[in-house]
C-alpha cells in the first residue's frame, strides 16, 4: 500500500491528509515537531488573551486521527534522502495506527515514503540585529512561541514594557495581546504609515489613529538598530536606528514578517528559492516530492499574487488540490480571485480583488475612498479609469459577502453596477446600521454620477 508522508501539521498538511483519506485508503503519516495534534494557528492570540484554552483551538477531537487511520509522529525532520525515498527524524512517536510503519526513537530514525509532501510553514524573520538571540526576544508564530510569551510577559509586573519590531498583521496581534494584560507597548514601524505597503493611504491612516487610541506607542519611520543586554543574557532595552534613542523594555517581539521554513532541505537536491520551488501542480523538481502552504514557492507567480503566499486559505486550497493529484486526479492549483481578512484590534478588515497601495497603483487604476465622519469605518474601491471595471475593494469595519464580490470580479462588473447593488454585498449582522446610502452619495458627488441604490435582494445574492 502506498505510503504518503507529510512533514508539517498546519492547515496545508492536515487538509491534504484529510482529503487523501476521503479519496483513498493509502497509508498517511504526518510528522511535526510542534504539537501532537493540529490546531488553529490564527487562534493562538485568544489563548493568551484568556478567551479560550489551547485545547479549544483543536478543530478535531483526538480520536479523529485514529478513526481516520492517520499516523502522527512528534518529531523534527532533519534531512531528506530523495534517492532512497526516506526522511531522517528526531523525536518521539505520539499516535501510530499502522503497526507496519517504523516508529522513530528520540535519537533519530529513518521513515520511508512513496510520496512526500513538504508543508513545513514559516518561521519569523531575523535580520542579524545585535542582541536578537537574547532571552526576552521572540517571535509569534508557533505553539512554542506562545508558551515562551507566557514566560516572558506573564503580567505587567514581570514585563514593564514591550517593544514590537515590524508593522504587519502579527505585530498588531501581539500588541493587542500584550495590552489585554496592561503591558505598555512601543510599536516600531519603519514605514511612514502602518502597513502602507499593502493598504492605500486612507485605510492606513485610519489604522494609525486606531492603534494610538488603544494606548499603543506607535513609532512611524522607526527601525531597530540594536537590542541591548542587561549583562546576564536578558534584554534590557532597544536602540533606534534613526535617532539613537534607547527604550527600556523586558520583551522584544520580532514580527517583521516570516520566511519559509526550509533550512533542513539544503543539500537534498530539491530546488529551493525563497521557498520550495513548485509548478502549478505543486510538484518539485524531484519525482514524488511536493510542497504546499507557506513553504511553497511558485516558479511563476499566479497573476498579481506573490510566488510565496503565507495565507491560511491558500494553504487549505493547496492541500485540497494536491490530495486530488496524489489520488490519481492530477489537479492544478487555482486559487481564484485574491481575498483576505484580518483584524486590527477591534476593526475587521476584508479585501477582495486588488486594491494596491499608492506606491504600487497602476496609472490606469482609480480609487474611490469613503470614511465615516465619526466611527472607524471606511472602504476603498479600485476600478479601471477607462472602462470603470471593478478591480477590488477594501473594507474596514464593514463585513462583506464573499460570494457576491467574487461573482462581480468574475463577471467584470462596472462600478455603476457595484455601487447600485452595494447592499447585496453587505454581510453585517441583522439590525446593524448600513452605510450604503452615504457611500453612493459620495460616489455620485465625486464622479458626477446619479446612481440609485437598490434594496438588498436575496434572489440576486443567491442566484
Amino acid at each position: 500500500m502506498e505510503h504518503i508522508v507529510i512533514i508539517g501539521n498546519g492547515i496545508a498538511g492536515v487538509t491534504a491528509a484529510r482529503h487523501i483519506r476521503k479519496l483513498s485508503n493509502k497509508k498517511i503519516t504526518i510528522v511535526s515537531a510542534e504539537t501532537d495534534y493540529f490546531f488553529s494557528r490564527t487562534a493562538l492570540m485568544y489563548v493568551y488573551m484568556g478567551h479560550m484554552k489551547f485545547e479549544h483551538t483543536q478543530p478535531y477531537e483526538n480520536a479523529f486521527w485514529r478513526k481516520n487511520k492517520i499516523n502522527l509522529v512528534r518529531a523534527k525532520a532533519e534531512t531528506i534522502d530523495t534517492q532512497n525515498k526516506k526522511i531522517h527524524v528526531k523525536g518521539r512517536p505520539t499516535k501510530f495506527y499502522n503497526k507496519n510503519i517504523h516508529v522513530p526513537t528520540v535519537d533519530g530514525e529513518w521513515i520511508s515514503y512513496d510520496k512526500l509532501v513538504i508543508a513545513t510553514g514559516s518561521k519569523p524573520n531575523k535580520f542579524g540585529w545585535p542582541g536578537q538571540d537574547l532571552e526576552g526576544v521572540q517571535g509569534l508564530y508557533s505553539k512554542q512561541d506562545l508558551d515562551l510569551l507566557e514566560q516572558n510577559a506573564p503580567n505587567n509586573d514581570r514585563c514593564k514594557r514591550a517593544v514590537i519590531v515590524g508593522g504587519g498583521l502579527i505585530g498588531i496581534e501581539l500588541a493587542e495581546m500584550l495590552r489585554t494584560r496592561d503591558i505598555p507597548v512601543t510599536f516600531l514601524v519603519r514605514e511612514s504609515s502602518f502597513w502602507n505597503g499593502v493598504l492605500p493611504n486612507g485605510d492606513s491612516q485610519m489604522i494609525n489613529e486606531h492603534i494610538r487610541e488603544h494606548h499603543i506607542d506607535l513609532r512611524l519611520n522607526a527601525s531597530l538598530k540594536e537590542i541591548v543586554s542587561d549583562g546576564n543574557g536578558k534584554v534590557k532595552s532597544v536602540i533606534l536606528e534613526e535617532t539613537g534613542e534607547e527604550i527600556p523594555c523586558n520583551l522584544v517581539g520580532l514580527t517583521a514578517g516570516v520566511t519559509p521554513n526550509i533550512d533542513f532541505l539544503k543539500g537534498s537536491g530539491i530546488e529551493l528559492g525563497r521557498g520550495v520551488k513548485v509548478n502549478r501542480f505543486l510538484e518539485t523538481n524531484i519525482a514524488d516530492v511536493y510542497a504546499i502552504g507557506d513553504c511553497a514557492e511558485q516558479h511563476e507567480a499566479i497573476g498579481n499574487r506573490k510566488p510565496v503566499e503565507a495565507v491560511w486559505y491558500t494553504g487549505r486550497m493547496m492541500g485540497e488540490a494536491l490530495a486530488q493529484t496524489l489520488c490519481g486526479n492530477r489537479t492544478e492549483y487555482r486559487p481564484g480571485h485574491w481575498f483576505n481578512s484580518a483584524k486590527f484590534l477591534d476593526i475587521e478588515y476584508q479585501t477582495y480583488g486588488w486594491v494596491f497601495p499608492e506606491r504600487k497603483k497602476k496609472d490606469s487604476e482609480i480609487h474611490f475612498h469613503w470614511r465615516h465622519p465619526q466611527e472607524k469605518i471606511c472602504i476603498t474601491v479600485a476600478f479601471d479609469k477607462d472602462s470603470e471595471t471593478f478591480l477590488g475593494i477594501n473594507t474596514l469595519g464593514i463585513r462583506m459577502r464573499h460570494e457576491v464580490l467574487d461573482r462581480w470580479l468574475t463577471e467584470k462588473r462596472n462600478m455603476d453596477h457595484v455601487m447600485a447593488h452595494l447592499a447585496d454585498a453587505n454581510f453585517d449582522p441583522e439590525f446593524y446600521k448600513g452605510f450604503e446610502s452615504e457611500i453612493v452619495s459620495k460616489y455620485n458627488a465625486g464622479l458626477g454620477k446619479s446612481i440609485t441604490l437598490k434594496k438588498k435582494s436575496l434572489i440576486r445574492i443567491f442566484q
